[in-house]
């Protein structure tokens, strides 16, 4: 029992380790190759999870060896416009000046209650409002409406907006993250001067971020039921 457990512990670290070599659009919205290379791998941890008689070994090298192909065609494909058309496929244009191609929806199998479908998620309800609609390789649907349809946007209004800064970090969960101490040209002294201001400490905060504006953001953690 403790050898299985075992097994499965180092499999489970293999395939972290492969996952994160691989990209992280592994984990985001796949291309067709990327989604056959996750299934794969997977399949192959599996096996010698659940058998232990195959030797571990005998897993990890084609795992590793899927990993190694897909290396080299992602590497390909950067360089090739001819494989990235064959392992990723192109964009479909469904929508073209308002007109729903009816023949780029049979080639790509999209049933019309499916293209709306994707509409509505864009918030579009009206099929006309739509001046291309553009499937991409890894199945999401790009909608770009009519300028008259989009919403006016501030500088259309001739508004003045405020710029925006990101936030980084500080504190997570109780957890101080020195390394964007740093980042955000800060120090414990001005942590600590920041937490006896909300009258807390470390372990009570939930999230402390500050951006190069100085504008903070305090959460304390709530209590456990």
């Amino acid at each position: 029992m403790l050898l299985s457990y075992i097994r499965t512990i180092i499999l489970y670290l293999v395939l972290i380790a492969v996952i994160r070599l691989m990209g992280k659009r592994q984990i985001g919205q796949m291309e067709p190759s990327e989604f056959v290379v996750t299934m794969l791998v997977a399949n192959l941890a599996s096996i010698p999870m659940q058998d232990g008689g195959i030797p571990l070994f005998s897993g990890v090298v084609p795992i590793l060896t899927v990993l190694g192909v897909e290396l080299v065609l992602s590497a390909a494909s950067m360089s090739s416009v001819w494989v990235r058309r064959v392992l990723c496929g192109k964009p479909v244009i469904l929508i073209e000046n308002g007109h729903i191609l009816q023949s780029a929806l049979r080639a790509t199998r999209i049933t019309l209650d499916e293209l709306t479908g994707h509409l509505r998620e864009k918030d579009v309800l009206d099929v006309r409002a739509v001046q291309y609609a553009i499937l991409e390789t890894n199945g999401n649907l790009s909608v770009f409406p009519w300028p008259k349809e989009m919403p006016a946007s501030a500088k259309d209004a001739g508004v003045q907006v405020k710029g925006q800064h990101l936030p980084i970090s500080i504190i997570e969960d109780g957890y101080l993250c020195e390394e964007n101490l740093a980042i955000a040209k800060k120090d414990k002294k001005w942590v600590q001067k920041i937490l006896n201001e909300h009258r807390t400490s470390l372990k009570e905060t939930w999230l402390l971020t500050v951006d190069e504006k100085g504008h903070i953001v305090w959460i304390p953690k709530e209590e456990r039921r």
